[in-house]
């Protein structure tokens, strides 16, 4: 029976690149060998089911014509199909037992680095911090500057990031001889994986000091809750993200800080509606206005604004008052504010009214 590679990671047949990747970690972690309570045989079949679906061409093969199609070469899969769709049961006896060094490359090294604290040469960027501000209706037309709370890594104020006590005597660090790396080596079904991961002695700064800092420990770095004042430009979407440079979580090894993305929800308003740039109102007229005109009020974001309501206005009929809907967020000038005009036909009339209107329907 052929393999369910969606079942195997636990995702559905139309899971985003992002989902499958992140699924493959949660299951690379839960069955490594050299994990308690690791399963070989399904940690081959996770890695296996990954490296189909997380390539779209392999992937596209596969949806069309199952487990029986190896992406690598383009015939039938073997019983032994491993990473890629190759079999590597036979690895071991071909090299007398001896282990491969394997150099996986994009998504797959970072995958293994993150999982088992592996590190690329120099410093690695900080990750991006998301977060969600909420503002009201008027906040999107005039802009407004929002103060938020983020709790993040931040640099040691004490150390300045050195992990040193301040006056503490520094040298090289003896684990990695000041490279700030070392070699690791995993055993796995693969075969023998070789990595550079940070030294853990020195934190990848290739020093160390005889006293470590009081406040961060040695790490050079804390977490704590940092405030940060946003600036929502007017005319922003509900939804829409601003991303704010440096403002996310601290690099390592004097690489950059990540960004702080934060995505801005309008909350609705009851008077009016956004159309893009326009803004939608309705005013409700009565029979007599339609029929001979009027000079009426119409709430805007603005205040309150006097437009002209022709004689024989229909109900429907959208009237529009310029520059005053939602500023333009990457342009000049504001959209228009639309009013849609509701004609109310009387439901009880008097006895006058009633014949008014008779007289009027004889001139017809």
């Amino acid at each position: 029976m052929s393999k369910d590679f969606y079942e195997i990671l636990g995702v559905s047949k139309d899971a985003s690149d992002a989902e499958i990747k992140k699924a493959y970690r949660k299951m690379a972690h839960k069955y490594h060998p050299d994990k308690d309570g690791g399963d070989e045989a399904k940690f081959k079949e996770v890695n296996e089911a990954y490296q189909t679906l997380s390539d779209s061409t392999k992937r596209a093969q596969y949806d069309q014509f199952g487990q029986t199609f190896n992406g690598a070469t383009g015939g039938s899969s073997t019983s032994g199909g491993g990473f890629g769709g190759f079999d590597f049961s036979n690895f071991g006896q071909a090299t007398g037992g001896q282990g491969f060094e394997f150099n996986f490359g994009g998504g797959a090294e970072d995958i293994f680095s993150e999982m088992f604290g592996g590190g690329r040469r120099g410093g690695r960027r900080g990750r991006d911090i998301q977060v969600d501000v909420e503002i009201d209706f008027f906040e999107v037309i005039k802009g407004t500057i929002k103060e938020i709370s983020v709790y993040k890594s931040v640099e040691c104020s004490r150390c300045n990031g050195t992990g040193g006590e301040p006056g503490a005597k520094e040298e090289t660090c003896k684990t990695c001889g000041g490279s700030g790396h070392v070699q690791k080596t995993m055993q796995t079904i693969l075969g023998t994986i070789a990595q550079q991961i940070v030294c853990n002695d020195c934190n990848g700064k290739g020093k160390t000091f005889d006293k470590k800092c009081s406040k961060c420990k040695g790490v050079g770095h804390y977490r704590e809750e940092v405030k940060e004042s946003v600036d929502i430009p007017a005319g922003i979407n509900d939804g829409q993200s601003i991303a704010i440079s440096g403002k996310g979580e601290i690099g390592q090894n004097g690489a950059p800080a990540g960004d702080l993305i934060v995505t801005v929800h309008v909350k609705s308003d009851n008077r009016f509606v956004r159309d893009g740039y326009d803004i939608r109102t309705t005013s409700h007229i009565n029979f007599a206005q339609a029929a001979l005109g009027d000079k009426i009020d119409v709430e805007t974001v603005d205040g309150i604004v006097k437009m002209k309501v022709p004689a024989g206005t229909q109900s429907g009929e959208i009237y529009k008052i310029r520059g005053k809907g939602v500023p333009k967020l990457r342009g000049i000038g504001r959209g228009d504010h639309l009013v849609e005009i509701i004609v109310d036909v009387p439901t009880k009339l008097s006895r006058k009214e009633r014949k008014i209107i008779e007289q009027l329907k004889d001139l017809q």
